[in-house]
């Protein structure tokens, strides 16, 4: 639905601004998601044209960049893998893996049974949690990734927040590299596997599946159960709307 034009957007935007603000949303740069200031591994972004391009070079950057080394407080039984680093202050659960290579930050709280796979970054004060599986991903500081989500080859940014049962697909069912919409015109990352791109302080609702190649702006909301796909620009809210008819139970 196009905005009123009596009317400003939350962000202030009237609509020839509102156009403006959806075009720029697809230039798709870095700092036009992510606050670069909020993880110590900013330079991962260095000579990205696009964000989606430091998922091409995270394996070699932890790779290069991982000193193995617990400085974490494990409760209970929990497995570590040899090439892991874990910050001071940060809680592992009992029955937690973390197979790495991965980077953990400081005072991240890792829960009961999380599977932290290859080639994860998880910033400061992060939270992963209860059967969730992390892989090939990057979590910028105070994410939480609470219950029973899926993040793969995907990057949250600050504050980025998944309800219980987010998927963020990264495969399509299509043979073929994820295409992401440019200009109106299907755009190939390069990448046969990617997921989503979360901007700073999204929060998308419980049980919703974003499909690979997925770019949400900074600030905006998808509501629970979506299947989402494609771009939504800052600030927006993806209502899921669909109604529910409710009739007469008839019973023998």
């Amino acid at each position: 639905m196009r905005p009123n034009p009596s009317k400003r957007s939350r962000a202030g935007f009237g609509v020839d601004s509102w156009r403006g603000l959806r075009l720029r949303s697809r230039m798709f740069k870095p700092a036009d998601l992510f606050d670069l200031a909020q993880t110590e591994h900013s330079a991962l972004f260095d000579g990205c044209e696009h964000a989606w391009d430091a998922l091409k070079k995270l394996a070699s950057c932890i790779e290069a960049g991982c000193r193995p080394e617990n400085r974490a407080r494990v409760e209970g039984q929990a497995r570590i893998g040899p090439m892991v680093f874990i910050g001071e202050g940060s809680v592992i659960e009992d029955g937690a893996l973390i197979k790495g290579p991965a980077i953990i930050g400081r005072n991240c709280t890792i829960r009961h049974n999380a599977y932290i796979r290859e080639h994860v970054i998880v910033g400061d004060g992060c939270m992963v949690g209860n059967s969730c599986e992390l892989k090939h991903s990057m979590l910028f500081n105070h994410c939480q990734v609470p219950h029973f989500n899926y993040v793969g080859d995907s990057i949250l940014g600050h504050k980025a927040h998944l309800g219980a049962g987010v998927v963020l697909s990264n495969v399509k069912v299509l043979p073929g590299n994820v295409t992401v919409e440019i200009n109106g015109k299907p755009f190939d990352t390069g990448l046969r596997k990617f997921g989503a791109l979360l901007g700073d302080c999204t929060d998308i609702g419980c049980n919703s599946v974003l499909n690979p190649g997925s770019i949400i702006g900074r600030g905006s909301l998808v509501y629970p159960t979506t299947n989402w796909r494609g771009v939504l620009p800052p600030d927006s809210i993806a209502k899921n709307k669909v109604p529910v008819e409710v009739v007469v139970r008839r019973r023998a």
